[in-house]
């Protein structure tokens, strides 16, 4: 169990210390979001709605019965759409967003411990495909039908699999080597 837990804990840190270096230094995400200069007129027009926290998709209707309806309607119409997260106010503090990621990162890599191990102790090229495998997973179950289902642009996502190979990979070779010495 010591094992495990160091195991899962130092894989943490690697896959912790990678999403940040993805996201402030490597470059990987920072296309992931496009620019308008239209910005500040759409920003005030969506304050203007006083609208609440959450996930809007535009166009839409408030019944099942009315969305169906917008539904047919740009079947025969196309037209333009959008889907939009919207903040009342921006929160700037990033100290338990991370504390968050991190215990997040430490759980999952405490599951993928479990998992690899279940049928015995793979050897360290078995933790490495398994990490990976199981990084591809999530990537194409969370990331990916996000665009099968809801169009999301190719560029919005493309780092998550840079991430989830990359990310699970290194965590893999740490555990392979970590789980299998003496």
């Amino acid at each position: 169990m010591k094992k495990w837990i160091i195991g899962s804990l130092v894989g943490a840190i690697i896959v912790f210390v990678w999403q940040a270096a993805s996201w402030m230094f490597l470059g990987i995400h920072d296309n992931d979001a496009k620019y308008t200069p239209a910005q500040d007129q759409i920003m005030q027009v969506l304050k203007d709605a006083q609208l609440e926290d959450g996930h809007y998709m535009i166009p839409n209707a408030p019944t099942k019965k009315g969305r169906e309806e917008v539904w047919e309607n740009m079947k025969k119409n196309p037209q333009p759409s959008a889907s939009v997260i919207y903040h009342p106010t921006t929160k700037t503090e990033m100290t338990m967003p991370m504390i968050r990621g991190f215990l997040v990162d430490f759980v999952l890599v405490l599951l993928l411990v479990v998992i690899l191990t279940k049928g015995g102790l793979p050897n360290l090229w078995g933790f490495v495909t398994g990490s990976v495998a199981v990084g591809v997973f999530t990537f194409l179950w969370a990331h990916y039908m996000g665009r099968v289902w809801y169009d999301l642009p190719w560029h919005m996502i493309s780092g998550q699999i840079i991430d989830a190979i990359a990310a699970w990979g290194l965590c893999g070779l740490w555990l392979g080597w970590w789980m299998n010495r003496k």
